[in-house]
């Protein structure tokens, strides 16, 4: 799952550490699972989650959206 993650995104290994406190590249990781269903649920099962918990981890780390209401 790594290896598709870094070949479709163009980050780096040596680039994730300094990336994932970024809460736009947490929301584009957890984009990329949520956007190929056998990588969501592969990523669910492995760690014992609902689907639904990624989405809301996407929510939180993506902000609001035009459809929120809340556009700043």
């Amino acid at each position: 799952m790594l290896g598709r993650f870094l070949s479709l995104s163009g980050v780096q290994v040596e680039q994730l550490r300094g990336a994932i406190g970024d809460p736009g590249f947490l929301a584009g990781m957890i984009d990329f699972v949520m956007g190929h269903e056998p990588t969501l649920m592969a990523f669910c099962a492995a760690r014992d989650w609902k689907p639904e918990a990624v989405v809301a981890a996407w929510h939180h780390y993506s902000g609001p959206g035009l459809d929120s209401g809340d556009h700043g």
